[in-house]
């Protein structure tokens, strides 16, 4: 296994994301950030706001009760009718979408980098379009 996917089993025998001892905070199994568990904009931290990367804790938001713990890769963005961004991401093990809030710390660049990704790598050949 490697380094970046190492997590200390809890005392119920699951696999749980690396806390530091003694503080509110996590490191980023994705880039290695540590990262502040309190956030602007949101109850519950659920991704690193560098490379908005998640892992799969919750079935439901906050409760951490999920078995999967999988890596949860962004793949989208989607604007709610309130004008409000939320990042869609998948779990690399068990294939689960969800939705979630963006929140006040996030990296301005990487979430238009991935607004941006439909637009710079469109599935179909530009070329073709007509007028």
């Amino acid at each position: 296994m490697s380094r970046s996917h190492r997590r200390d089993p809890d005392e119920f025998g699951k696999r749980r994301p690396a806390r530091s001892p003694g503080s509110d905070s996590f490191r980023c199994r994705h880039c290695r950030a540590e990262i502040p568990s309190r956030a602007l904009g949101t109850e519950h931290r659920n991704h690193c706001p560098r490379c908005l990367w998640s892992i799969h804790l919750d079935e439901h938001p906050g409760d951490r009760s999920s078995d999967c713990r999988g890596g949860m890769e962004p793949i989208a963005i989607w604007v709610r009718a309130t004008g409000e961004w939320s990042l869609v991401h998948r779990c690399c093990g068990c294939h689960l979408v969800r939705v979630n809030r963006i929140a006040g710390d996030d990296n301005e660049f990487a979430l238009l980098a991935l607004a941006a990704r439909p637009m710079a790598l469109p599935p179909f050949p530009v070329d073709r379009l007509r007028r």
